[in-house]
């Protein structure tokens, strides 16, 4: 059964990877095929030459990279607050957390849309937000708002209570204070879920697709799914350019999980438990 449902989500993938190599021919037929008759290897280099790739590529890795880093440095922090600090008001805090979870994404969008466009004294706007562009157009709007998530301190919340209290109680005899237990004590035991937050925050700022569309007009900000959409026309479709820039879109994401695979699995595994 597993093996089923393993073949059934590698399907379109293979899909996506066997259509890069179509020919126009092999594209055209009805029903379509599924093995090409006709490797056309050369779809890569002309996908790679209809748009500025390069820089799609360099933007995604930016915005990835910058919301990963924020969110673990962050996010852990936080999470170690609400676990290990005992604070009035705290549980109070925290179920703040576990009710943004339960919020879509997609009803969030006009708000921050809001915030970004009437940000004061950005983009031409005075002390009330008024008159300018604010963060759009950008880094600021492409970097901020997906800068942190509540899942990530809930998970990191979650691993830091599973620590046994002995060692902070060592550690503030030793003269540590809260940010070198947090640091140099708590945080390289979680590995796990450092991995975990990492993979989960890089996947979902690589593949954001429709916050960097809304508040970026100027091609230089582009990122790799939004340029994307420059095979899909409204009369037509070119496939197999749209599924090479695809599976070359992928290629970071698999290599990524390849590597953190075991930790991922046992971030998750050891969330389930607690």
């Amino acid at each position: 059964m597993l093996g089923v449902g393993a073949f059934t989500m590698i399907v379109p993938f293979l899909w996506m990877v066997l259509t890069s190599v179509k020919s126009p021919e092999d594209l055209a037929t009805f029903p379509p095929s599924f093995w090409p008759d006709e490797w056309v290897w050369s779809n890569y280099t002309d996908a790679l030459d209809a748009a500025p790739f390069g820089t799609y590529f360099r933007n995604s890795l930016i915005i990835a990279t910058g919301h990963t880093s924020i969110t673990l440095v962050f996010a852990a922090m936080a999470g170690y607050a609400l676990a290990r600090i005992p604070f009035r008001g705290r549980e109070f805090v925290f179920m703040g957390f576990v009710a943004m979870l339960m919020i879509p994404t997609y009803t969030k969008i006009v708000p921050q849309f809001l915030i970004v466009k009437f940000m004061p004294l950005f983009g031409g706007n005075d002390i009330l937000g008024q008159g300018g562009s604010g963060w759009l157009n950008t880094w600021w709007a492409l970097l901020i708002p997906g800068g942190l998530s509540p899942f990530a301190i809930f998970l990191f919340r979650q691993f830091y209570l599973s620590l046994p209290r002995e060692l902070e109680e060592a550690a503030r005899i030793d003269g540590l204070g809260e940010l070198r237990i947090w640091a140099q004590v708590y945080t390289p035991l979680i590995k796990p879920a450092i991995a975990t937050v990492a993979l989960l925050t890089f996947q979902d700022s690589w593949n954001n697709f429709l916050w960097p569309l809304l508040v970026t007009t100027r091609d230089d900000l582009r990122v790799i799914q939004v340029g994307l959409a420059v095979f899909q026309q409204q009369e037509s479709t070119a496939w197999a350019y749209l599924m090479a820039g695809t599976t070359l879109a992928t290629v970071p994401m698999v290599l990524l999980f390849l590597v953190a695979q075991r930790y991922f699995i046992q971030g998750f595994a050891n969330a389930g438990i607690k």
